[in-house]
């Protein structure tokens, strides 16, 4: 069973949540009359907030990382190439340490 999912435009999620600021409406509310779930529209104003310009980047655009994030990332990246290097020489030194026949 496959469910399709409504994708909303950064344009429609960042009205919706200005919609809670100057409306004074209760965000059950707002959702009821968007046809959104009340919830998702929490999360968007959450996201908002802490994000600000960088909130709802879209598919594929990952969210703008500290300088010290990226680096974890790019390390991360090393020591797993680093660690499958490793495994590789290892098994061509028991490989080539057999004695042979």
């Amino acid at each position: 069973m496959t469910v399709n999912r409504k994708v909303h435009s950064k344009e429609f999620k960042e009205q919706a949540v200005q919609l809670i600021e100057i409306s004074g409406k209760p965000i059950s509310e707002i959702a009821k009359d968007l046809g959104i779930n009340d919830n998702m529209l929490r999360r968007w104003r959450e996201e908002m907030r802490e994000l600000g310009e960088g909130c709802f980047p879209g598919k594929g655009h990952p969210k703008p990382e500290t300088e010290m994030e990226e680096e974890i990332r790019r390390l991360k990246e090393e020591l797993l190439l680093a660690q499958m290097e490793r495994d590789i020489l290892k098994k061509a030194v028991a490989i080539f340490s057999k004695p042979q026949k």
